[in-house]
């Protein structure tokens, strides 16, 4: 009797939850770690890249999963802690392969990979690279044919033909290749948040960063941009074209877009102020002018600003907007006019509850709280931090010597401060990642 060995292909992998024996979610599967061997030998996968609950990423061995699916991966054993560092000789599966243009060893046809297929050897642990999903032509309609998961692999659609072929059907995987696309890597991880988005970007090579960063639209981009770390924020905006890294400064919340022109040599910082719109330069510009660790530097310019005449219905509409954070969407100010920051006199915050018990015909100047005192912009960090706490609040107005609202500081604004330079780098380094049931810390047998 035949023996059935499983396939799976990896863009159905991501994301996927990884548990332990006992049914406790480890974290999340975010790559494959695989050795390419010389001729047409199948690469060997050398294990699984999994992004634990501090977001720390951990190198787990083919060795130590006992089971793989399309639902879940389980892991047992001994599991080494210390963070995934890439070997030179090892290559990503999903970050490095997909979107790659090789040709078939047949015809030296180009084509672009879609997808990976993987299987398990038969009566052993050890999973190699079987199957390459490809797509004649230079990459066309390759998001249409991920995202619309109708079409098995090797069904077709879309523009150029689509094919499943065995590893050794193809070449070209070990050359290094410039300007590869991205649409399928950013397909496979469409539904991840922004912040866990950053951290795939922050993992991939610098060549493959500026990749991913082009292929993504203004909007994600600057969500993804808010998140990383500087270094990682000033690299992939000094490989954009001073047009578009304009575009996606306007689409940051002002405060970080701030904070970033304020990490570029003053002539390049110049340049790019220029070429946004004036009204979006003008409140960035503002916000450099105070300083890093104040109520005014760490403040946004955009919460929601409403007259006096505005009624409960008016903020509740203003507060649907799915575009805000939470910590913005908790209260409303009350101004004269005008209603954009710098504002008329401030007259007083309505929180979010205070709406929801309100009639909708309410005008929000009878029910503001306005015995909360403001901050003033030059208001040092660790005072703003006390504010917050003693007042119960996730956001706080910040006011000028004239009355006028400045903007309002956000709790994740002072966290982002607070928490040491690297955070975003080291995740939490306490018990979390240690303490996961069924899975031992410790030195796994690859030595790593």
């Amino acid at each position: 009797m035949a023996v059935v060995t499983p396939r799976v292909f990896v863009s159905h992998l991501a994301g996927t939850p990884v548990f332990d024996p006992n049914g406790d979610q480890v974290g999340r599967l975010r790559d494959l770690v695989a050795l390419l061997r010389v001729g047409e030998r199948p690469p060997r996968l050398l294990g699984v890249v999994v992004e634990v609950i501090s977001r720390r990423r951990i190198f787990v061995p083919m060795t130590r999963v006992s089971g793989v699916d399309t639902g879940q991966l389980v892991i047992t054993g001994v599991v080494n802690m210390r963070r995934f560092e890439q070997r030179t000789s090892e290559t990503l599966v999903l970050g490095e392969l997909l979107d790659r243009r090789v040709q078939l060893v047949e015809t030296g046809e180009e084509v672009t990979v879609l997808d990976i297929g993987i299987t398990q050897l038969p009566a052993r642990r050890d999973w190699e690279i079987e199957k390459v999903f490809v797509r004649k032509g230079r990459g066309a309609g390759l998001r249409q044919k991920i995202l619309g998961r109708g079409a098995a692999p090797g069904k077709g659609g879309g523009r150029g033909e689509a094919l499943t072929v065995e590893w050794s059907a193809v070449t070209g995987f070990s050359l290094e290749e410039h300007g590869q696309g991205a649409e399928s890597l950013l397909a496979t991880f469409e539904q991840l948040r922004p912040a866990d988005l950053a951290g795939v970007l922050h993992h991939l090579s610098p060549k493959r960063r500026a990749e991913v960063a082009a292929a993504l639209d203004d909007d994600r981009l600057a969500d993804v941009l808010e998140e990383l770390p500087e270094d990682d924020q000033v690299e992939i905006l000094g490989k954009l074209k001073d047009e578009r890294a304009a575009d996606v400064l306007e689409a940051m919340d002002p405060d970080d877009a701030a904070d970033l022109l304020s990490e570029l040599p003053e002539e390049e910082k110049e340049r790019l102020l220029a070429l946004m719109r004036p009204e979006e330069a003008a409140d960035v510009r503002r916000l450099m002018a105070y300083e890093e660790r104040t109520a005014g530097g760490l403040m946004t310019t955009e919460p929601i600003v409403l007259r006096p005449d505005a009624t409960v219905a008016d903020a509740l509409a203003r507060v649907r907007d799915p575009d805000l954070s939470p910590a913005l969407a908790a209260q409303v100010y009350v101004c004269r006019p005008p209603d954009e920051t710098p504002t008329g006199k401030y007259l007083g915050l309505v929180h979010f509850q205070r709406l929801l018990r309100d009639p909708p015909f309410t005008l929000v100047s009878s029910i503001a709280d306005t015995d909360l005192p403001a901050l003033p912009p030059d208001t040092p960090l660790p005072e703003v931090t006390s504010y917050l706490a003693a007042y119960n609040m996730v956001a706080a107005p910040v006011v000028d010597e004239s009355g006028a609202l400045l903007g309002a500081v956000t709790v994740d604004d002072v966290l982002d401060h607070l928490l040491p330079d690297d955070w975003r780098e080291d995740g939490l380094h306490g018990s979390a990642a240690a303490g996961l049931s069924g899975v031992r810390p410790g030195r796994g047998a690859d030595g790593r």
